[in-house]
């Protein structure tokens, strides 16, 4: 049986990360690594982690693409939902986040807002569906 364990972002700074989405976001930090090149956070079933871009680039001989604000974010999204987006997406702005679409209802009655983290990391801040 294959279980979607967890994701890793690779960001400039694990121990400000996960900093920042302790504040932004209210989850708990399960673990940092001695040396802060990986850490996790307790955010429900599936773990996300974070990797420097130094431990990175020790595990892929070729190298990667890196996030940064300062370029367009990857075709990908971390997704988070919440009751109330608009209070979850101030907060995370107060916390470092920048914002990328305010929040906006769509069709089907979903509340949807788009932010970027501190590395650039696009991140939807969501109603639950249903």
């Amino acid at each position: 049986m294959i279980k979607f364990a967890y994701t890793i972002l690779y960001v400039q700074d694990v121990e400000k990360t996960i900093s920042f989405y302790e504040k932004a976001f209210g989850f708990a930090k399960k673990f940092i690594t001695p040396d802060n090149s990986y850490g996790e956070l307790l955010v429900g079933e599936t773990t996300l982690s974070f990797a420097s871009v130094t431990l990175a680039s020790s595990n892929l001989k070729d190298g990667f693409t890196q996030s940064s604000l300062a370029n367009k974010p990857f075709g990908i999204e971390i997704g988070f939902t919440t009751d109330n987006v608009e209070a979850t997406v101030e907060l995370a702005v107060k916390a470092g986040a920048t914002i990328l679409e305010d929040p906006k209802t769509k069709p089907w009655g979903q509340v949807v807002a788009y932010i970027r983290d501190l590395d650039g990391f696009l991140i939807e801040i969501c109603t639950p569906m249903g």
